[in-house]
């Protein structure tokens, strides 16, 4: 079966937005992501919002390559946690025909954290984006079992979602029973990429890793292909595979169609 893939943040985190669709373009990619909103202050980002001239040329972009924007990054909720924090986001999202926006957990509140979300859900509502959780072992949503929790317990809103990376499933205590039971309708898309998997690595180790040093799918021990397996045979895939040295020695065009050569064997069938 065909599949539809976008050529996440990570894997041409050396583009502006623009550059990024022609990349995506040249290399096979039906969407990009693009990281519109650090994940921290002063982190790497895609600079756009607020920027007319950068808008406009990322929307000329996509009508003379058909490529799409498929999710937005990043929102966090904290303790402190107001949705209307993101309304340039949003805007941004609704301009790009964007299909969702990623969301990371990072109030060890739970009860507090859910109810969050149901407001961050409600928020984006409008926009016609769905808010979609990912699970990640340093964060308080530690893995499948958690977000599937989380997102229950806010009433599963019509634009609620979960976010499978293939990273956090293998450094997580999360099985391959915990993904088949997250229901179809919560799932939108997945991201791919392998590296050693364990629950033996300390927050920093996670981090660095999820950050910098990925690995093209089957060059790891995470099982990529159970996992893919596991999920519905339609889901659009984000390949995500950052690796600064190996990215040292190589164009962003050549980057993208190696991720995107070695993600193929695992998705298809």
């Amino acid at each position: 079966m065909s599949r539809i893939y976008s050529l996440a943040y990570l894997s041409s985190h050396r583009c502006k937005p623009a550059e990024a669709i022609q990349v995506a373009a040249q290399t096979g990619y039906q969407f990009v992501g693009l990281r519109l909103w650090p994940n921290a202050a002063g982190a790497p980002q895609q600079h756009l919002l607020g920027l007319a001239d950068v808008l406009r040329e990322t929307l000329a972009a996509q009508r003379d390559t058909g490529v799409g924007v498929f999710d937005l990054e990043i929102i966090r909720i904290g303790e402190q946690f107001d949705p209307h924090t993101w309304d340039a986001l949003y805007d941004a999202g609704a301009a790009l025909k964007a299909k969702a926006i990623l969301v990371a957990g990072d109030d060890a509140n739970e009860a507090r954290l859910t109810e969050n979300y149901a407001r961050l859900c409600e928020v984006m509502q409008p926009f016609g984006m769905t808010a979609d959780l990912e699970f990640m072992p340093w964060t308080a949503v530690k893995d499948a079992a958690s977000a599937l929790r989380i997102v229950r317990g806010a009433g599963s809103p019509g634009n609620a979602g979960i976010l499978v990376d293939a990273l956090h499933f293998g450094r997580s205590t999360t099985t391959l029973d915990d993904i088949r039971a997250i229901p179809h309708e919560l799932l939108h898309y997945a991201q791919i990429c392998d590296a050693v998997a364990g629950l033996t690595f300390s927050n920093e180790q996670m981090i660095h890793t999820a950050r910098s040093e990925r690995l093209l799918p089957g060059d790891g021990n995470i099982d990529v292909q159970g996992l893919f397996d596991a999920l519905p045979d339609d889901l659009p895939v984000s390949v995500e595979v950052v690796n600064l040295d190996r990215e040292a020695n190589t164009s962003v065009q050549d980057w993208a169609a190696e991720c995107l050569a070695k993600s193929r064997p695992f998705v298809e069938t």
